[in-house]
């Protein structure tokens, strides 16, 4: 029976987007809501106008299988699709400053993003501790402990997986197989609500990576890519996270390490030459493999190996019971 609450969970949070992209694709032409090429944009790599919409197909999908299937409690699903609207909007509002050829301000989308992290904290979905492997002892942190890294943890995993959206089927696919790698944990641990989650989520990737593989039909935007990671994290902190020792505390982290890593090493030279962090450029690791000479299928390809492999890791880590 949980078998098949799962396969059904995929299958509508699948179906839903495959079937709502084409409509919402078109909507956006006869909005003019498309992410138009310019040539004096190192990353804007597309050489068509592309609708920007699939991230409402994205929404709706994971939302009618996460409210169908989920056993979460009410306060906290309130919480998650709470969040998920404002960065819905915020991501919208941000698309649509792309489509006039102009940028949208980072503290209104800094201000809704943390905003977003704190109700989901406030539900109770929260990083609260450890075991030390040593003594079996837990390890409470004290509750602003708890607050920052919750909210950190959230609002990085939501920026890294936006950052990563620069390449058709980039995000996409990392953040499958992400997904993935929770769902397998979760399953693990025995914890169905993240695992309803993931596999909603697995299914919504994958859909949308039907219309977005190179050459891509569609785009989700800034709204569809800060919702899959904001999902990631919230997935994350419901389950890999609980009853987590030190060691598996990387779990999670290496499920999402491809976008984690290279965006912390994008961060950090930001900000060694003195950018803001937010600035968008072609420093993530994408950019510098196409201006190698990869081509957009084998710069998707390589990443995704690299993912996979991170997974495999992190799997790995939760066989050994560190």
């Amino acid at each position: 029976m949980v078998t098949i609450t799962y396969a059904l969970s995929f299958l509508l949070s699948f179906c839903i987007v495959l079937v709502l992209i084409p409509p919402l694709g078109k909507l956006a032409f006869r909005l003019d809501f498309v992410d138009k090429p310019r040539k004096d944009v190192e990353r804007k790599i597309h050489r068509e106008p592309i609708p920007l919409t699939a991230s409402y197909a994205i929404f709706i999908g994971f939302a009618a299988s996460f409210l169908l299937f989920s056993k979460e409690s009410p306060e906290q699903t309130v919480a998650v699709l709470t969040g998920s609207l404002l960065l819905l909007i915020i991501g919208t509002i941000d698309d649509w400053y792309k489509t006039q050829g102009k940028d949208f301000s980072a503290l209104p989308k800094l201000i809704v993003h943390i905003t977003a992290a704190i109700i989901v904290y406030l539900s109770g979905i929260t990083f609260s501790g450890f075991y030390n492997p040593l003594s079996g002892e837990y390890i409470l942190l004290p509750v602003w402990l708890q607050f920052i890294l919750t909210i950190l943890w959230i609002f990085g995993v939501t920026t890294v997986i936006n950052f990563s959206d620069g390449m058709d089927g980039l995000a996409g696919g990392l953040s499958a197989i992400s997904a993935g790698t929770l769902f397998v944990v979760a399953l693990a641990k025995g914890q169905s609500t993240s695992a309803i989650m993931a596999i909603s989520l697995i299914g919504v990737a994958l859909a949308y990576l039907r219309y977005n593989k190179p050459p891509a039909k569609i785009f989700m935007g800034d709204a569809g890519a800060t919702f899959l990671g904001f999902i990631l994290a919230v997935i994350a902190l419901d389950g890999a996270f609980k009853q987590a020792t030190v060691l598996s505390l990387f779990i999670p982290i290496l499920a999402l390490g491809v976008p984690i890593f290279d965006n912390l090493f994008v961060v950090t030279k930001r900000a060694m030459q003195g950018k803001p962090i937010y600035q968008a450029d072609a420093s993530q690791v994408h950019y510098r493999l196409l201006r190698m000479g990869l081509n957009q299928k084998q710069v998707v390809a390589f990443l995704c190996l690299i993912s996979v492999c991170f997974s495999l890791t992190s799997i790995i880590l939760l066989l050994l019971g560190v």
